[in-house]
């Protein structure tokens, strides 16, 4: 098993609205990100309880061309509104850098 953190070469979060979140997943190795890919670890109902959201409101998009992966999650509350702990998205990518990810 090796951590998520380990096998991309970039974990970040940001804004994608008022109202979404986007967490980007960079990989610089082919067999890294076809092993996270095929791992079933990034679907949205593995997701939904990390983000305590409903598995549907969950997009996960892998582009091979890239060697990327886009998830995006409804925010809590919506950007700047008083209960925001994190305007800019930029801390909501952490509770996947200690994701196991299977051999």
């Amino acid at each position: 098993m090796a951590k998520l953190a380990d096998l991309a070469a970039v974990l970040r979060s940001k804004n994608a609205g008022p109202f979404l979140i986007t967490l980007d997943l960079l990989f610089d190795r082919p067999e890294h990100y076809r092993r996270v890919v095929t791992s079933g670890v990034l679907s949205p109902d593995s997701l939904a309880p990390l983000y305590r959201v409903p598995a549907q409101a969950i997009q996960v998009i892998p582009f091979d061309v890239a060697l990327a992966i886009k998830v995006t999650i409804p925010r809590p509350h919506s950007a700047g509104s008083p209960e925001d702990t994190d305007v800019y998205g930029a801390q909501q990518h952490a509770p996947l850098l200690q994701l196991e990810i299977p051999e």
